[in-house]
């Protein structure tokens, strides 16, 4: 096992046992069974390695959320974006508790603009969904319904991970399903509005450039063995910067990589970064 991952999954099993306050680099050394300097050649400090963690789980679950909801068809697409949340929450408990425990207590500047990111991320998911689902139908209460989305799922999470009660993601999604439509059909008052919504954004110093996304693609490419997905990334890569396939080639590429462990958040930047720059030329 590499040792960076050595570190993430048995820190993440002290975090989730005894919290992250309270956990030192000593514990977490000694239950890899390694030395502090070894510790230090991974991360710089304990904060360094929340941070990753942070990022393993929610690349993981941004992307799968994202890719569910892009390829769903419509009459399924608000059953699927629930699912799939639910889903992978459930794959990620553990972290996503510890969470839940500890926001507010032990996390610095740069920890909450990391979750701050991860959720405009989300907003963005949500907000393409409920365009496709209903376009100009909801423009006036667009931001309130997106914000009435993200509160089911926040109260329907806690209730799953802190009790000890029989869970059924089928019957929770459909649930859901039903009273996203209804507030869709008959919200009439809305409260939230674009200006508000530009008033409370701020400037993201973490959203990815295009030549951020080529540096990340080509470190990629050098980690992995050949394969068929290394060679599909590799010639992503020769279409990001000369634009050389058509659209159908492209989501075929995308598709032979996102599932390689090495490629999933890759892929989601990649699907991203490709879909702005479509909408962008048929603007022009």
């Amino acid at each position: 096992m590499v040792k960076k991952q050595l570190i993430m999954e048995q820190a993440l099993e002290l975090f989730a046992k005894q919290g992250i306050e309270a956990t030192s680099v000593q514990q977490i050394t000694e239950q890899c069974g390694i030395s502090k300097g070894a510790f230090y050649l991974s991360f710089k400090s304990k904060d360094e390695l929340i941070l990753a963690l942070v990022d393993h789980f929610m690349m993981q679950m941004t992307s799968d959320v994202d890719y569910v909801v892009k390829e769903a068809k419509t009459e399924e697409l608000l059953y699927k974006f629930y699912y799939e949340s639910f889903r992978s929450l459930h794959v990620h408990s553990d972290f996503a508790k510890m969470l839940i425990k500890e926001q507010g207590h032990s996390f610095n500047e740069k920890f909450l603009l990391k979750i701050r990111y991860y959720d405009s991320l989300t907003e963005t998911t949500i907000s393409n969904m409920l365009e496709r689902l209903y376009g100009e139908e909801i423009s006036s209460i667009k931001y309130d319904l997106m914000y009435c989305i993200k509160g089911f799922m926040r109260m329907y999470t806690e209730l799953f991970l802190f009790h000890n009660i029989p869970f059924d993601f089928n019957v929770l999604s459909n649930s859901l399903v039903e009273k996203t439509s209804l507030l869709a059909t008959h919200t009439t008052v809305p409260f939230i509005s674009e200006e508000m919504i530009q008033m409370m954004c701020q400037p993201n110093p973490q959203e990815i450039t295009k030549e951020q996304i080529v540096e990340l693609v080509s470190q990629t490419i050098g980690e992995m063995e050949e394969s068929i997905e290394k060679e599909s990334l590799i010639l992503l890569n020769e279409h990001l910067t000369h634009s050389t396939f058509n659209r159908a080639i492209v989501k075929g590429l995308l598709e032979n990589i996102r599932n390689h462990a090495h490629c999933k958040w890759v892929s989601y930047l990649l699907r991203r970064y490709f879909n702005k720059v479509l909408h962008q030329s048929s603007l022009k």
